[in-house]
């Protein structure tokens, strides 16, 4: 048999649609295992907004259909239905930046600055994850920091680099911030009105917290990077055995390139739409709609000082949009999981159990309880608001009854739900960046697993100084 032969026959692992699928046959295999159950739930007005919590001590035993071959299927439309304001953003946002990068003002700017600072470019990647990490600490950038996946990458491979240090840069920077928000109005807000904690109290402590997270985050990825580098300019594939010999040299090399008047102006006005964006999110509460709509609105303008005409336009944003399409359909999929869960009422039968079973640990235990708790509940619910809601009203009591502080709990609630961002698959978020950056899940899963860990260890120090010392 020759090498052809044996290399078709060799196991491949599957790609990410298969491999979301295959967990909705698992969710819907655990909830014959896993009784259904229900808490009851109120309707309250949390730091302005209407939230639907969970009342502590309701949890009851009910009847509820499991799903059936079927409903397998359903799930996938019905996560799409569900999923449906995501994936349209993806999708303007996406032909939004189709319309920027046919202007090419990123690319040439970035280009003459990488050019510029050659010899100390290495400088790049702790300057843009500070950038990041600032805007998950501060309005819980997520979802915006998407678009940033077409810019990022493509200039990790100018820089030496690969595909795997580009989504980094994007993706762990955010969530080193996100997981140690000291302002996040998502999660630490909503969290802290839910457990009746003054809005924001305790940010000092949580800025350490973002100093130490951050830092030693954008160490881990520089050390990754130089790695990388040297492999490249070795001719040699890098660690994670991305093949880069696709990608034209002349395309990627780095070059001084015109940059013109336009472009510059075009870049002006990116950076107020990102300030508007932070200060919509922090003052006037925008979602996905008014972000869709806001690099809807750049798009447009962009191309207009551009000196594109509409058909330019409008042919720029639906290649935007093309390029997205695996990305968007990842989100549907993931939400899909979800349905099945959440259908056969299988996750408050999970979190009732799990949370009887910190209310028996010692003080100390029950904190780091909390906190490994809130990492796997992130797995079923990947929405922070939507995981403060579910949990903190259950937490929050359960703090009470084991002398854990409730800003404590909260610090465990933020911190589990953060740093798993980076790495569960069900995070729509994550998929459809992992998409766009043409990284198997698998592959990026091996290569952040270290830094989970020492995030996870950090984590743990964390609550246990809490705890101990501080609140």
């Amino acid at each position: 048999m020759d090498n052809e032969s044996i290399n078709k026959k060799k196991w491949e692992f599957p790609n990410v649609f298969a491999l979301l699928f295959g967990l909705i046959i698992l969710a819907t295999a655990v909830s014959y295992i896993i009784p259904s159950g229900s808490f009851e739930r109120v309707e309250k007005e949390v730091n302005g907004n209407v939230q639907t919590l969970v009342v502590e001590g309701t949890y009851q035993s009910v009847e509820a259909e499991n799903a059936t071959l079927f409903g397998i299927f359903e799930a996938v439309f019905k996560g799409m239905e569900n999923a449906a304001p995501i994936i349209f953003f993806i999708f303007i946002v996406g032909g939004a930046f189709g319309i920027l990068s046919k202007t090419q003002a990123v690319e040439n700017g970035l280009e003459r600055l990488v050019y510029k600072m050659e010899d100390k470019k290495f400088l790049l990647i702790p300057i843009i994850m500070v950038l990041f990490a600032l805007g998950g600490a501060t309005f819980g950038m997520s979802e915006e920091t998407i678009p940033f996946l077409f810019i990022l990458v493509p200039l990790a491979i100018r820089l030496g680099y690969n595909p795997m240090i580009g989504a980094s840069i994007v993706i762990l920077g955010s969530v080193a911030g996100f997981t140690t928000a000291f302002l996040n109005p998502f999660t630490v807000g909503i969290a802290q009105g839910i457990a009746e904690l003054p809005l924001f109290s305790g940010k000092g402590y949580r800025m350490i917290m973002w100093v130490v997270m951050v830092s030693v985050t954008i160490a881990w990825v520089m050390y990754k990077a130089k790695k990388v580098a040297k492999l490249r300019q070795a001719g040699k594939l890098d660690e994670e055995e991305i093949d880069l010999s696709n990608f034209q040299e002349e395309t990627y090399a780095l070059k001084d390139v015109e940059f013109t008047l336009r472009q510059k102006i075009i870049l002006v006005i990116f950076t107020l739409t990102i300030l508007f964006l932070a200060i919509g999110v922090t003052k006037f509460g925008w979602y996905i709609m008014e972000i869709a709509s806001l690099f809807l609105l750049f798009g447009v303008i962009a191309g207009i000082i551009g000196k594109m005409n509409y058909n330019e336009i409008a042919d720029s944003f639906i290649d935007g949009c093309k390029d997205l399409v695996p990305g968007a359909l990842v989100v549907g999929f993931a939400y899909g999981v979800l349905v099945i869960l959440q259908e056969s009422m299988t996750i408050d039968t999970i979190l009732n159990a799990v949370a009887n079973s910190i209310n028996e640990l010692p003080s100390l235990l029950s904190a780091l309880g909390m906190l490994l708790t809130q990492s796997g509940l992130n797995f079923l619910v990947p929405s922070g608001s939507g995981q403060a809601a579910l949990s903190m009203p259950i937490m929050s009591s359960i703090s009470d009854l084991t002398d854990v502080s409730r800003q404590t709990a909260v610090l465990a609630f933020q911190l589990g739900d953060g740093i798993s961002n980076a790495i569960t698959p069900t995070s729509g978020v994550l998929m459809a960046s992992l998409a766009i950056a043409k990284i198997e899940w698998t592959k990026w899963a091996k290569f952040v697993l270290p830094i989970i860990l020492i995030q996870y260890l950090l984590a743990a120090v964390f609550v246990t100084i809490a705890h101990l010392f501080v609140f």
